[in-house]
């Protein structure tokens, strides 16, 4: 069977045959960027569909699964997103009306704010979550598991020979 990454590869084959063997990490990157936005699309209507961006569900999963007291500083989220301090900025405010987190003083270093889930944020952090999963399953219902495994752990190779290899 062909697909469209297929097709792009030949296209460029018949227009540049000088790069036809140059072509090779099309075959994976191409398919993961084209999957990426699959993922993408699915993973921001599953979030919608609880009233949160997906960028406000990535931040209400982070912290939940931080585990107790479920907060974080702005600049852990900032490793972990590597979007811009204004961006975070505004999208702990726009959480904060929506009831989902609040900025507290840490106990320890006052000057410190946290960002933590508040109980309104718990309940629609587990919803969506769970809808979230349900989502993968969905996509994935008509792939052999081996087949996810195996794929699981070839990326996971290619990952750690691109050196990403932890949590940031």
């Amino acid at each position: 069977m062909s697909d469209a990454v297929d097709a792009i590869i030949g296209q460029w084959v018949k227009e540049r045959p000088d790069v036809a063997e140059d072509l090779w990490p099309v075959e994976l990157f191409g398919r993961i960027q084209r999957l990426a936005r699959v993922i993408d699309k699915s993973a921001k209507a599953s979030a919608a569909a609880h009233g949160v961006e997906h960028g406000e569900f990535d931040v209400l999963t982070t912290l939940q699964r931080s585990g107790p007291p479920y907060a974080l500083t702005a600049g852990a989220f900032l490793k972990a997103s590597m979007v811009t301090s204004g961006a975070i900025t505004n999208r702990i405010d726009r959480m904060e009306a929506k009831g989902l987190v609040e900025r507290v003083r840490d106990g320890e270093d006052r000057r410190t704010i946290k960002i933590r889930l508040t109980e309104h944020g718990h309940e629609v952090t587990r919803a969506a979550f769970a809808d979230h999963l349900a989502n993968y399953a969905r996509l994935l219902a008509d792939v052999d598991r081996d087949l996810v495994a195996n794929t699981g752990a070839g990326l996971r190779q290619v990952l750690e020979a691109l050196g990403d290899t932890g949590i940031e």
